[in-house]
C-alpha cells in the first residue's frame, strides 16, 4: 500500500500559499486493510476514509467512466489495482492533478507545474466534457486564482462552451449551481466567476437574471460605465473589498437585476426596477434553493438602496419608516450588512470607487440612536398603548434628525466616518 499527497495541498505549496487541508490517495491497498488500520469510512458513493488521528481524508485510487447524462451519470471502479495516474487522469484541471510522495518528489503527469508556472486553469484531459460541475468549478478556481494571474486556457474555454452548446450545463442541479456559486462569492476575485461563467455561455442558463443585465444602458450622468452588466460587477467588486460576507456580496451582485426587464423603449431610466428586482430575487432564491438570510438581505437592499442614497436628503420622519421596514431595530446586524451592499452599490461606478460615502455611517448611527429609546416607567404608568407608540415615534424621529445633526460636522467622527 502506497500513500500520496494529492489535489490542492500540491498546488498551493507550488504557488507558496498557506496549506489549508491535505487529501490523500491509498494505492495498492483495500478497504479491509484500511478498517484494520483503524481508518474510519465515511464515503457514500466511493471509499473515503479518515485517518485515526489526523482525521484528514483518505481515499482509495479510483477510476471513473461515464455512463449517463449529467453529472451523477458515471460509474466509479476502485481498488489495489487501479494507478495514481488513473485516479489523478479523472480530475478536473492540471493544477488539481498533481501528487507528491512520501520523499517529497512531485508526480505530474498531466503538465500541472507547467500550468502553475504559467497562470493557466487547464483541463486534464477529453474527459472533462462529461462532468457539467466541471464549468462552475473553473469559473470558480478563476474567482480565488484571478488576483495572481491565472486565466482559463483557450482551450479549455472551448470545451466549456460546446457543454453549453450541447446542453450538458442543463444538467445540473439547484444544490450543486448554489453550492458553487456561495463559495465562489467568498473567493478574491468572485466577479470572476460571473465572468467565466458568461465567456462561455453558462451565465444565461444559470443566472439568466444576471446575463439580461449586460448591453443594458443607465443614465451616463449617474453611471459613466453606463453597462448595467459591466456596473453589477464592479458593484460586486467593491462589495469584495468592504466585507468578507458571502451575503453582503450577493446582496450587491443582485440589487439591480431589475433592470433586465426594463422595457428597451425607456432605457436608458429603470423606473420601478426595485420591485422588478425583489420579484426576480424571489424567483431565483426557489430555483436555486438559496438559503433564507442571503435572500431576506438581498431583497432589503434590491428594495430601498435608493432610498439609502438619498439617506441625507430625506425627512427623518421618512428614514423612520425605511428603518422600520428594513426591521433595522430587531435585526440591526442585518441592517448593517445591507448598508455595506449599498456602499458596494454607490461605490461600483467609473470614476467613483474612492467616493466618500457618508450615508452608511450616518444610518448605523441613527438606527443605533432611534433603537435604543424605550418608554420609562413613568410613561407606561401615564399613558395608553398608542400613546406610548405615538410618543416613541415622535422620540425615534428627533433621535434621527439629531443624528444626522452630528453627521454634518466633519469632525465628529464617532457619529458619522466621512472616509475618502
Amino acid at each position: 500500500m502506497q500513500v500520496y499527497l494529492v489535489g490542492g495541498a500540491v498546488r498551493d505549496a507550488l504557488l507558496g500559499l498557506p496549506v489549508k487541508e491535505r487529501d490523500w490517495v491509498v494505492v495498492g491497498g483495500t478497504r479491509e486493510e484500511l478498517l484494520r488500520l483503524k481508518y474510519r469510512e465515511v464515503g457514500r458513493d466511493f471509499p473515503v476514509f479518515l485517518h485515526p488521528d489526523t482525521h484528514e481524508e483518505y481515499a482509495l485510487a479510483r477510476r471513473e467512466r461515464k455512463v449517463a447524462p449529467g453529472y451523477r451519470g458515471f460509474s466509479v471502479e476502485f481498488g489495489p489495482e487501479v494507478t495514481l495516474d488513473e485516479d489523478l487522469a479523472r480530475r478536473d484541471l492540471t493544477i488539481n492533478a498533481m501528487g507528491q510522495s512520501p520523499d517529497g518528489t512531485l508526480i505530474d503527469p498531466y503538465g500541472g507545474r507547467r500550468d502553475v508556472e504559467s497562470r493557466s486553469l487547464r483541463h486534464v484531459s477529453a474527459a472533462f466534457i462529461e462532468d457539467p460541475v466541471r464549468v462552475l468549478r473553473v469559473a470558480r478556481f478563476a474567482a480565488r486564482f484571478a488576483p495572481l494571474g491565472f486565466r482559463v486556457a483557450d482551450d479549455t474555454m472551448a470545451l466549456m462552451q460546446s457543454m453549453v452548446e450541447r446542453n450538458e450545463v442543463d444538467a445540473l442541479v439547484a444544490e450543486r449551481v448554489w453550492q458553487e456559486s456561495e463559495k465562489a462569492l467568498r473567493e478574491p476575485a468572485a466577479s470572476a466567476f460571473f465572468t467565466v461563467l458568461r465567456e462561455c455561455g453558462a451565465l444565461g442558463r444559470i443566472y439568466p437574471e444576471i446575463d439580461a443585465l449586460f448591453g443594458v444602458p443607465q443614465p451616463a450622468e449617474w453611471h459613466p460605465e453606463i453597462d448595467t452588466g459591466l456596473h453589477t460587477l464592479m458593484v460586486l467588486d467593491q462589495a469584495v473589498r468592504l466585507s468578507e460576507d458571502s451575503k453582503v456580496r450577493f446582496a450587491a451582485l443582485l440589487h439591480d437585476v431589475g433592470k433586465g426587464e426594463t422595457p428597451p423603449v425607456e432605457w436608458p431610466s429603470h423606473r420601478g426596477h426595485e420591485e422588478r428586482s425583489v420579484a426576480l430575487i424571489e424567483a431565483l432564491a426557489v430555483r436555486l434553493r438559496v438559503p433564507s438570510d442571503y435572500r431576506d438581505l438581498a431583497v432589503i437592499v434590491a428594495r430601498h438602496h435608493g432610498m439609502v442614497h438619498r439617506a441625507l436628503e430625506l425627512k427623518p420622519k421618512t428614514i423612520l419608516e425605511f428603518m422600520e421596514r428594513a426591521d433595522a431595530f430587531r435585526r440591526p446586524e442585518r441592517f448593517a450588512q445591507a448598508l455595506i451592499a449599498c456602499e458596494a452599490d454607490s461605490r461600483g461606478r467609473t470614476g467613483l470607487e474612492t467616493k466618500a460615502y457618508p450615508q452608511r455611517q450616518f444610518l448605523l448611527a441613527a438606527a443605533a440612536a432611534a433603537g435604543s429609546i424605550k418608554p420609562s416607567t413613568e410613561d407606561i404608568a401615564s399613558h395608553s398603548g398608542a400613546e406610548i407608540a405615538g410618543l416613541l415615534r415622535r422620540r425615534r424621529v428627533q433621535a434621527i434628525a439629531t443624528s444626522r445633526e452630528q453627521c454634518a460636522e466633519p469632525t465628529d467622527s464617532a457619529h458619522c466616518e466621512r472616509r475618502e
